[in-house]
């Protein structure tokens, strides 16, 4: 008996370092396999961000901006005025300098404010710039250029990025040519060097004119286009040849115009409801039947466009437009039958 207690150690002296190796072998096997999956294979992560109390907008009518309305979208995703909630704002343009940070970061619940000048696709695809979009609270889009807006952000990253603020409750903003790319049909102003006006325009709805389709594609704004620098530059006629070219080219049965004077902005809260902020009116022109005479080298006729004028202070309700209080113009032959405003 004795004898045998020698060869027990062993026996275990052994197993132990068997055991041992296998375990730095079952180790690096491991780091191997951990390394190769985990560390060489950089993931990235995306955290969800906050809820905000939104989604809003604010389209503006050119001009001097209104600041009440901008204010007013700060205020509305962070849930009060009196809220203790601040939120980062980002302001896009394709060109321009930063002057709009020094008007927003003195307004009340900002935390910061940046200025991304974006021009092109390469740079509406770049991590770091999308990043600083998708991480905000309010998005505004200055003036400019609505072609060369739809050519450099539609189909990229950027316009992925702010979708992802509207829908997690934030604001998104802006003015002129920045206001005119939110609604659901876009005069682009690509097929021509200058802005087509209403002369030219109601003698021919057609000549030089293109639309865009399916770029942010807002809920609220479902079924509009969106006119700007109404009142200064007389464009009543163009945005009733713009809701007739919907109609006619088979994009929608009825199209609601909202035609917005500068120094004016139009805010839409989370529930559709518009309110008119600013020095004049916003016009909301609807169109709900085809044009009589709508077709090209030929001036248009078109009878009965609905019209309400809703003068700063007003509220109208988009999804249910108010059965009363609309007054009727016609265009025939390219001429208005009386004053349209």
């Amino acid at each position: 008996m004795t004898k045998a207690f020698p060869d027990i150690a062993k026996f275990w002296n052994n197993l132990g370092t068997v055991l041992l190796r296998m375990g730095a072998s079952l180790i690096t096997r491991l780091t191997a396999y951990l390394k190769r999956h985990f560390i060489d294979n950089t993931v990235d992560v995306v955290l969800p961000l906050p809820r905000l109390a939104g989604p809003v907008l604010n389209l503006g009518g050119g001009g001097p901006d209104v600041e009440k309305a901008m204010q007013w979208m700060i205020d509305q995703v962070r849930g009060s005025t009196s809220s203790a909630t601040k939120v980062d704002v980002v302001v896009i343009r394709t060109y321009g300098g930063d002057d709009y940070n020094h008007l927003i970061h003195r307004m009340r619940g900002v935390n910061s404010v940046k200025t991304l000048i974006i021009s092109n696709r390469q740079d509406a695809n770049r991590n770091d710039l999308v990043e600083k979009v998708r991480k905000a609270g309010v998005v505004f889009f200055a003036g400019g250029d609505q072609c060369q807006y739809i050519r450099s952000w539609k189909n990229t990253r950027l316009e992925n990025a702010v979708r992802e603020v509207y829908t997690r409750g934030g604001a998104i903003g802006g003015t002129s040519a920045g206001a005119m790319i939110h609604s659901e049909y876009i005069y682009d102003s690509c097929a021509c060097e200058d802005s087509i006006e209403t002369k030219e325009i109601l003698e021919d709805p057609y000549r030089n004119i293109t639309f865009t389709y399916d770029f942010f594609q807002w809920s609220h704004l479902r079924g509009t286009i969106i006119d700007t620098h109404f009142d200064s530059r007389k464009r009543m006629g163009r945005i009733m040849a713009f809701i007739a070219r919907q109609i006619q080219d088979g994009k929608a049965n009825r199209v609601l115009g909202i035609a917005i004077s500068e120094e004016t902005s139009v805010v839409v809260d989370k529930y559709g409801v518009v309110k008119v902020m600013g020095r004049n009116a916003a016009y909301f022109v609807l169109g709900d039947h085809p044009p009589e005479v709508c077709k090209p080298r030929t001036p248009l006729t078109y009878h009965d466009y609905k019209i309400w004028r809703v003068p700063t202070g007003e509220t109208f309700d988009l999804k249910n437009p108010p059965n009363r209080g609309y007054y009727f113009r016609s265009v025939k032959r390219g001429r208005f039958n009386s004053d349209p405003y």
